[in-house]
């Protein structure tokens, strides 16, 4: 058996039991991480206060009860009301940074060391750890529409390892995908070019069974069929049918959460939809009646179909931001009922990939400003994503000048750790896979 542990508000270490079968097995393939960029406010979503009056609440007094009896959401996310059965709410994310930068980073990496070294983002560590077994056609890391660009994600890693970015539009009629799509070059013109470029090859002085030769033959052949084989496919969205898309909401959120799902059926192992909008200083509650609907519809879609087509088991689903928003509402000029940024408390839903569904795991206070229970700090969270995909989260990776570093320096350091999300992990699921 193996021990995990964490410390609850009394500062106890809470013991929680798990087989060492079910924390080494990998239950999930794949990554699917919604990230709500600018910082969402967890008491207008996940963590409602409708008590607290209305300088916290707000515009929103309402909040919904879901389908599991006595958990309670935002009234503006009724769908995800619906199926609180297939996903957990953490209400006690922390980290206590309140600056876009270095709240990202932290949630991104985990790391909250404060030292020297910039550590990859978890999308790129797990983009290193599947290198040898990840054998998709695809990149194994891939990011809708463009990455998080508040730092260099790669890390000490390199470039090699960030993430694929789309660009382009899934909402519209053809989704151009930077380097596979491109709606302006016909397939009679591209195919015309690669035979001129094969009549170029052919009179080139290399040898055709050289080294050089062979390590362009070997690129040439992953570019054309990256261009033209089965990955544009892919993200061909004219496969689905409108009642699918519609299902996701025809945005820029809903579609690339579809293309996520696409994605995750080819077998790529991490995907990053990014949507921005979230940093709501001012006019914070105009534009929530806007985005919470879109939000709402696109992760209800993306739950239901994953779960639908067997894969949410395996596949984990996060959606958060780098941190949440003040519980208490800015109502002075020049703010007029904004909400500013909030690192001390704030929430993330998570689901599938042998986590278990319809739970809440941390407590904030009546106004949501305190931790009353189970804190979880980003390295918390990521270190529990490795478990769940097979990486230890003990281990460690290559740097190029500082030998070999921990994969989560924060992990089991006070007041950067609290333990694996050990109590989340789905044993029965794990120990079945």
């Amino acid at each position: 058996m193996i021990l995990g542990h964490y410390i609850n508000s009394k500062g106890l270490a809470v013991l929680a039991l798990i087989s060492s079968m079910s924390v080494q097995a990998q239950t999930a393939k794949s990554v699917i991480l919604i990230y709500l960029d600018g910082g969402p406010a967890q008491t207008d979503t996940f963590d409602p206060k409708p008590d607290a009056g209305r300088d916290y609440f707000g515009l929103y007094k309402d909040a919904i009860e879901t389908n599991v009896p006595g958990t309670f959401i935002g009234a503006k996310l009724p769908l995800l009301a619906s199926i609180a059965d297939k996903y957990t709410l953490i209400r006690s994310m922390t980290h206590g940074i309140n600056a876009h930068e270095s709240a990202h980073y932290a949630m991104i990496t985990g790391d909250l060391s404060g030292g020297p070294v910039v550590y990859p983002s978890f999308g790129a560590v797990i983009n290193f750890e599947k290198q040898h077994s990840y054998s998709g056609i695809l990149p194994p890391y891939i990011s809708l529409t463009s990455a998080n660009s508040r730092f260099n994600e790669g890390g000490f890693l390199g470039n090699n390892y960030k993430s694929f970015d789309t660009g382009g539009s899934p909402e519209k009629g053809k989704f151009e995908v930077e380097g596979i799509i491109n709606t302006w070059v016909k397939p009679q013109k591209l195919a015309d070019r690669m035979a001129l470029l094969d009549q170029i090859n052919s009179c080139s002085p290399v040898k055709a069974d050289s080294a050089i030769q062979l390590l362009f033959d070997n690129y040439h052949r992953k570019n054309m069929n990256f261009i033209t084989g089965d990955a544009k496919n892919i993200f061909d969205l004219s496969t689905e049918s409108k009642a699918m898309r519609d299902k996701y909401g025809m945005n820029r959120l809903g579609q690339s959460c579809l293309v996520a799902r696409k994605l995750v059926q080819a077998g790529v192992p991490f995907v990053n939809v990014r949507t921005t909008g979230w940093d709501t200083h001012k006019m914070h509650f105009q534009r929530m009646n806007e985005m919470l609907p879109e939000l709402d519809r696109a992760l209800w879609a993306l739950l239901t179909d994953l779960d639908e087509k067997g894969l949410l088991d395996s596949t984990i689903v996060l959606c958060g931001g780098e941190f949440g928003r003040t519980p208490k509402v800015l109502w002075e000029a020049p703010w007029n009922g904004g909400r500013s940024h909030f690192g001390k408390a704030f929430s993330y839903l998570v689901a599938g990939g042998g986590l278990m569904p319809g739970k809440i795991l941390g407590r904030t206070d009546a106004t949501g400003e305190e931790i009353l229970d189970r804190k979880v700090y980003p390295c918390d969270l990521i270190g529990t994503v490795y478990t769940l995909m097979g990486i230890d989260p003990n281990g460690t990776l290559p740097h190029p000048s500082e030998g070999t570093l921990p994969l989560l320096p924060s992990l089991g350091k006070k007041d950067q750790s609290n333990g694996l999300l050990y109590e989340l992990i789905n044993t029965q699921k794990s120990t079945e896979k």
